[in-house]
């Protein structure tokens, strides 16, 4: 007995071991050589600013320190998952100057939705680049680098272009809905709208299945978020009728739609699993995020979440962030906040650099995605 006794202890002390390796070490990182990423504003890089009016300041100078081409005071959501991935910041499809594509493009415009309108550009802020047209913007996009870089490709041009063989290996992230559900409660009933829903989302998965015929496997899809504590939705709202507004003084009705509309999506992107084996379809739930965001922020030490930081919103006179108007015969600047950091609304449309990074931060780690996997592996299935 004396003799199994340590034998036995050892066999023990091997299997500890094995398991601590296993347990310690995860499988290694994805790896994407790029980012391809279509979306509206909260991920727009620059498209909606080379397509028509540069956005100004004050916008971008919270980290830029002049306008780049973002709707908030600095960094966006797709701005850190270009830092968590090691990527640079990825350039608008539509800039003409100075590009580089190396690494990915980004294909969001902002007042983009999945769903074609019907109206005139811009009656409701709605641009012309529809998720379809982004992605014939894609399918150009690849096509037309290809064969450039078979023209440069012993020259130090080709160091701006992505590597043909790399598109399935890319990582395609999607931001897009929210402005058709903005559209809809404008134009529609909530009836109409519920009735739109499951056109909106197959358009969607529409696109996830072009991009996969053209060689794309990993795919990180945000829901939208809790619209109706946008700000911008309360400023023309006096004297509420009950139940109007949540606890957290948001358009309770708008948010019960998002939350609907965001059960569809999740159940489309689950059976996009099943008609795509090979691709790692992710969903992110950003409305989780948003709304803890939201409802903590005294506790995080965030201000009230439906004050702006940027333009002048006083009674039912605003000015909106970097514009100039008049307020009683006076002209009024649409300046920025001294502390944009502590704001979570930029604009009150957009979220503040501070606010994309809390919420950069507790979606990309897994905590809130189906499968739960953090963003560095969202080329793996579960």
């Amino acid at each position: 007995m004396g003799f199994w006794r340590p034998a036995v202890a050892t066999w023990f002390l091997m299997v500890w071991w094995f398991l601590s390796i296993a347990v310690s070490d995860p499988l290694p990182p994805c790896e994407f050589p790029a980012i391809y990423n279509f979306g509206d504003s909260n991920s727009d890089t620059g498209g909606i600013s080379a397509a028509f009016e540069p956005i100004s300041a004050p916008y971008g100078e919270g980290f830029f320190h002049k306008p780049a081409g973002r709707d908030s005071d600095g960094r966006l959501i797709i701005d850190f998952i270009a830092e968590r991935l090691k990527l640079p910041y990825l350039s608008a499809y539509l800039n003409s100057i100075g590009t580089n594509y190396r690494h990915g493009a980004n294909f969001a415009t902002g007042g983009s939705t999945i769903r074609r309108q019907n109206e005139t550009i811009f009656e409701y802020g709605i641009s012309p680049f529809a998720l379809d047209m982004q992605i014939k913007q894609f399918d150009q996009f690849k096509a037309r680098t290809a064969d450039l870089y078979n023209q440069v490709r012993s020259t130090p041009e080709a160091e701006k272009l992505p590597r043909a063989e790399e598109f399935s290996k890319a990582l395609y992230t999607f931001d897009i809905g929210q402005n058709d559900l903005s559209v809809g409660f404008r134009k529609m009933s909530f009836d109409q709208l519920r009735a739109a829903m499951p056109d909106i989302i197959n358009q969607l998965a529409s696109a996830v299945k072009h991009l996969h015929e053209q060689g794309g496997r990993a795919f990180w899809i945000h829901n939208t978020g809790p619209i109706g504590c946008l700000p911008v939705n309360l400023f023309y709202v006096s004297n509420p009728a009950p139940g109007y507004l949540d606890e957290h003084g948001c358009v309770k009705a708008q948010n019960e739609m998002a939350v609907e509309f965001n059960g569809k999506l999740k159940e489309r992107v689950i059976k996009l699993r099943a008609e795509l084996p090979e691709a790692a379809i992710t969903y992110v739930d950003v409305y989780s995020a948003k709304q803890g965001l939201i409802s903590n922020a005294k506790n995080l030490g965030f201000a009230d979440p439906l004050k702006v930081c940027c333009g002048y919103h006083v009674n039912f006179d605003h000015i909106w962030c970097g514009n100039k108007g008049k307020v009683n015969n006076t002209v009024v600047y649409g300046a920025s906040c001294k502390d944009p950091s502590v704001f979570i609304s930029w604009d009150g449309v957009h979220y503040s650099q501070a606010a994309n990074q809390w919420v950069a931060d507790h979606t990309q780690n897994g905590s809130l995605t189906d499968p739960a996997i953090p963003l560095i592996q969202a080329c793996r299935k579960k």
